[in-house]
C-alpha cells in the first residue's frame, strides 16, 4: 500500500430496502460534504442478495486529520 492510500478510518453505508438503496448515493455525498476534514483514499461497493433481500453497501476508507 502506498502512502497515498493509507487510511485511519472507515465509514460504511448500507441499505436493504429499494427506496433506501436508491438514495444511498445521496446519503454518501451528503456525508462527504459534511466532513471536509476527511480525505477519501479508497472505496468499495458491495452487493449481496438472498431469496428475500438485496443489500447494497458503500464502504469509504479515509484519512482524517485529528487534533493533537
Amino acid at each position: 500500500m502506498s502512502d497515498s492510500n493509507q487510511f485511519n478510518s472507515v465509514k460504511v453505508f448500507s441499505a436493504t430496502m429499494a427506496q433506501e438503496r436508491d438514495q444511498l448515493g445521496e446519503k454518501v455525498s451528503a456525508w462527504i460534504a459534511e466532513h471536509p476534514q476527511c480525505r477519501i483514499v479508497d472505496r468499495v461497493v458491495t452487493q449481496s442478495s438472498d431469496e428475500a433481500f438485496h443489500c447494497l453497501a458503500i464502504t469509504l476508507f479515509y484519512w482524517e486529520d485529528r487534533p493533537a
